[in-house]
């Protein structure tokens, strides 16, 4: 693996709790992989073998109905951690929703690890007490907002959470991006129909709010405006 001090998510990823020579040990013990976009990582129900700190890139987390459908139920961006150390089996599927950098350990080390350094335990359950407040907003936008008020929420996230890792500390976010998702897989993610997420899209567009130049390209003109309809609910 290559020197640590040079990663892009090195004071935002788990591993920031660590000592320099607490991070040299850890490094030893995994390894950059990349993944295209539409390549899994990690199956629904397989045997959690791997664990993860995604670097670059975005990755959904999703799970089958039991009808054979998809159901996306969480989007990860650089910084955050995948996988269930300490667990047997992967709850969710992990898949490449553009391409992506990740630094991944097999979970048997990891555990390892962890097991011998609290600090680093700590910032895990920070993590997943993370996880858990997200989960429960996310929980409060499918059931009370609107859905002009989840399409705004979903992009100011996305500008937001992009943004933390390539911007400066005085504009943490980006107001020009590239979506990782396509309109199908909003949709999933806000329990929106496809048409639907067009058709609040092009809203915003010919609200002035955002601009679209192409499919996938976001421009966010009037941050200010799009903040107050997120949090109208």
């Amino acid at each position: 693996m290559s020197n640590c001090d040079t990663c892009l998510v090195r004071n935002r990823a788990i591993c920031s709790a660590l000592a320099p020579e607490e991070l040299g040990a850890l490094a030893k013990l995994g390894r950059k992989q990349m993944v295209t976009r539409g390549q899994t990582l990690v199956w629904e129900g397989d045997e959690a073998l791997v664990v993860a700190n995604v670097i670059q890139g975005v990755l959904k987390l999703s799970v089958s109905t039991a009808d054979g459908r998809e159901q996306i139920v969480g989007v990860v961006f650089p910084s955050d951690f995948i996988g269930r150390p300490f667990g047997k089996e992967s709850p969710y599927g992990v898949t490449a929703l553009t391409d992506a950098e990740v630094c991944i350990f097999t979970r048997a080390a990891f555990d390892g690890f962890a097991k011998e350094h609290p600090d680093l335990q700590h910032r895990l359950l920070e993590r997943t007490l993370d996880e858990l407040d997200r989960a429960r907003q996310w929980m409060m936008l499918l059931g009370r907002k609107t859905a002009s008020e989840r399409i705004a929420t979903l992009l100011l996230e996305i500008s937001n959470r992009l943004g933390s890792t390539s911007c400066s500390a005085i504009t943490p976010f980006l107001d020009e991006f590239d979506l990782p998702m396509d309109r199908q897989q909003m949709g999933d993610v806000l329990g929106l129909t496809i048409e639907t997420v067009s058709r609040q899209l092009t809203k915003l567009k010919e609200a002035d709010m955002i601009a679209l130049p192409d499919r996938r390209r976001v421009v966010i003109k009037d941050r200010r405006r799009l903040e107050n309809i997120a949090l109208a609910a």
